[in-house]
């Protein structure tokens, strides 16, 4: 799914007519004194990163004053909350609050739903997951009738919300299953909606998520990568994406795993699965020998050769890997050849950059002789440490892994690495 900030869903929500606080995003604690000047009133500053959990992490402060907010917010950009850097904070006026809701619409995939399921809780500021069933009213919206305003003021009332503020409360949640299905979101909640003392209701938070295969309906998201990804996407990152953007024959996913200065460090291979499993066994047999990945990659699906070659070239571009491992721990019903021709085109125009660089490829399944002929004689002739295997070691990722590690070794001894 493609994750987006909370002040770019806040933004949505702005011109969907859902109420949010006033409040704009920061780079620099300088930027945040001049908002909270600007602002004067108390402030909240939240940290935006795509990760849960900012309250108990510290990236959540108040600030009564520009000074404060300054300090609030050098102390907040630059840290990391589950493992993510914090480089923008969200400065927003301090709302006084009377009571949290929880709304949100997620997709439930269960075969009897199959479709937007449109939640509603008096009880909001916690996890949904940890609120009593009897607290939350739920809907499965049919897609075709789709939901009408009644249906959210029943779902507030059911929830012991009444007077003034029970127009206020279903307008927003019916607004938002609408923005739901505008946006083509897998999730979209607002937690909490809060009842403020002067009778607003505003959305104090979002978190919204968008299916990654709609997002070529919605070029004004300005979504870089197409799938699921913590992070913001690097150089190599955005690459790896373009090899799959353009071209849907087999799959090509390749992310970076360790930024190009912990690499250099040492230690670190360049890896290359051939589906789920056959990675999996692959970064087993890494990690047991005290190696790292500098990457993640995985071409399965009978990916053409030229996709192949431009994944293996990407891997090659690594600075400072000390290896080359295709974890093909598998016995493959897509016809190999394509893979070996396209390691053998990337491989001799990388490995006489790197004479003696280790490269290990277990490769099996379909066409697998044809493929290792490709291979042996591709590959013949270069100043490099070669070892192809097939399906007779198709399960030895201890096998496999001890080679790696003992080509990496003789590599590091070569070039004065150890």
């Amino acid at each position: 799914m493609a994750k987006f900030f909370e002040y770019q869903g806040k933004e949505h929500f702005r011109k969907a007519g859902i109420p949010v606080p006033e409040g704009v995003v920061v780079n620099t604690p300088q930027e945040a004194r001049e908002a909270a000047a600007k602002l004067a009133r108390p402030v909240v500053l939240k940290a935006q990163v795509w990760a849960g959990g900012r309250g108990k992490s510290g990236a959540v402060q108040f600030a009564d004053t520009p000074e404060e907010a300054g300090q609030a917010a050098a102390g907040i950009l630059g840290m990391e909350v589950k493992g993510l850097e914090v480089k923008q904070v969200l400065v927003e006026e301090k709302l006084d609050i009377v009571q949290e809701f929880y709304a949100g619409v997620v997709i439930n995939s269960a075969q009897e739903v199959r479709g937007p399921v449109l939640m509603f809780s008096p009880e909001g500021g916690v996890d949904i997951e940890s609120v009593p069933r009897e607290k939350i009213a739920m809907k499965n919206v049919d897609i075709i009738k789709g939901l009408m305003p009644y249906d959210t003021l029943n779902m507030a009332v059911s929830m012991g919300v009444r007077g003034k503020i029970l127009r206020q409360v279903a307008d927003a949640v019916f607004k938002l299953y609408q923005l739901f299905r505008q946006l083509d979101c897998r999730t979209l909640e607002i937690n909490p909606l809060v009842l403020t003392r002067d009778n607003r209701v505003i959305a104090a938070d979002c978190r919204m998520a968008v299916d990654d295969q709609a997002l070529f309906r919605h070029p004004e998201l300005g979504v870089k990568i197409g799938r699921e990804f913590l992070k913001e996407p690097t150089e190599f990152d955005l690459i790896g994406w373009s090899f799959e953007e353009s071209d849907f024959r087999g799959t090509s996913y390749v992310a970076e795993m360790a930024p190009p200065e912990e690499v250099k460090k040492g230690g670190y291979i360049g890896f290359h699965g051939i589906g789920g499993g056959a990675a999996m066994l692959g970064m087993d047999a890494v990690n047991r020998v005290d190696l790292k990945v500098a990457d993640f990659a995985d071409t399965s699906g009978n990916p053409t050769a030229s996709k192949v070659y431009r994944v293996v070239k990407l891997i090659m571009a690594q600075p400072g890997i000390e290896g080359y491992l295709l974890a093909g721990f598998m016995m493959a019903n897509q016809e190999q050849w394509h893979h070996a021709h396209g390691i053998v085109k990337a491989m001799r125009e990388e490995l006489p950059k790197r004479p003696g660089f280790p490269v290990v490829i277990l490769l099996c399944g379909n066409k697998e002789k044809e493929s290792q002929e490709i291979l042996k004689e591709g590959l013949a002739g270069l100043n490099a440490r070669i070892e192809l295997y097939d399906r007779e070691h198709v399960y030895d990722s201890n096998v496999i892994g001890g080679r790696l590690r003992a080509l990496v070794d003789e590599y590091r001894k070569e070039i004065g690495a150890v």
